[in-house]
């Protein structure tokens, strides 16, 4: 038995990369799958059909089902017509992987104003719109007395949990993404529906270039680790998952923690207190640096 056999899923993004390992992956283990993508170059510009239509082409060659979608998830008329089509093509919606993604990189104080809200709409609003219209579904279903069992697995990064330097824009949207996922596994449970979210590695058209990698680097860092978790998330078996951002890739998966409460000093109302109660509680407090780099297997 496959693990998503008779599910329906779709997959932003899907025409490259992540997602098209994604939606290969899905495929592969039962399920039908709408290969959306809008076929954008890597910062957000153009629109190319023929990326998704490979994809599709592909998983119908190897007897699975699917269909191209080429809407923009960022917009709410598109993210809405992509989930009515899979519930019009295949008779429902299972499983919905957020993975569609722009860069735009540029320091802080360079970066217009236009390198911002593009990337915050694509990653942000286009994963909080898939997911409204996704969860006004199912939960019309549930309360229609139908049983449901679905899962959105969405796309945060390293850059939003561990703050990449030259990132601003995307590491905001990806650090909102992992925030949202846990909000969403929160309200969207008592409809039976699961939330989680991965902070992937992988060597990517958006990652190719940035540094040097030794065959077993670029082996470690084939996106079909990334994919196994996401269907894995996907399948029925992950159903008791929910709420969680996972850091993945061939060096292993992860559970990456949010904020937690550190030390503590008692509270005053005059500021000139504070310097000696400031400095102790930092002294015994951890980093916001993330993982040490040279410590989980060469990074």
């Amino acid at each position: 038995m496959k693990l998503c056999e008779g599910r329906v899923a779709i997959v932003t993004g899907a025409g490259r990369g992540l997602g098209r390992s994604h939606a290969l992956m899905l495929a592969e283990q039962g399920a039908a799958v709408v290969v959306n993508d809008l076929g954008s170059s890597a910062d957000g510009i153009g629109a190319d059909a023929t990326p998704a239509e490979e994809v599709a082409a592909l998983i119908r060659e190897r007897g699975g089902k699917a269909v191209v979608d080429t809407n923009n998830v960022a917009e709410w008329a598109g993210a809405k017509a992509m989930v009515d089509k899979a519930v019009s093509e295949f008779g429902g919606l299972d499983i919905l992987v957020n993975n569609a993604g722009i860069l735009r990189d540029r320091m802080l104080i360079n970066m217009t104003e236009d390198e911002w809200d593009s990337v915050v709409k694509v990653h942000m609003k286009g994963t909080f719109a898939p997911m409204h219209h996704a969860g006004n579904h199912w939960r019309a279903q549930h309360k229609a007395g139908k049983k449901v069992d679905a899962r959105i697995i969405n796309t945060t990064s390293h850059s939003g949990l561990f703050c990449n330097i030259g990132q601003a824009n995307y590491a905001a949207a990806k650090a909102g993404i992992a925030s949202l996922s846990i909000v969403a596994a929160r309200e969207l449970s008592r409809y039976g529906v699961t939330v989680n979210a991965i902070a992937p590695r992988a060597e990517t058209r958006m990652t190719q270039g940035l540094r040097e990698l030794t065959p077993e680097q670029v082996e470690r860092r084939d996106p079909a680790w990334i994919s196994a978790l996401v269907t894995w998330l996907a399948s029925p078996q992950g159903a008791k998952v929910s709420g969680k951002v996972f850091e993945a890739w061939g060096w292993g998966y992860a559970v990456a923690e949010s904020w937690q409460h550190g030390p503590i000093t008692p509270a005053s109302k005059d500021p000139a207190e504070l310097g000696p109660k400031i400095e102790e509680i930092i002294r015994f407090s951890r980093k916001n640096a993330g993982i040490d780099r040279d410590t989980w297997l060469d990074i």
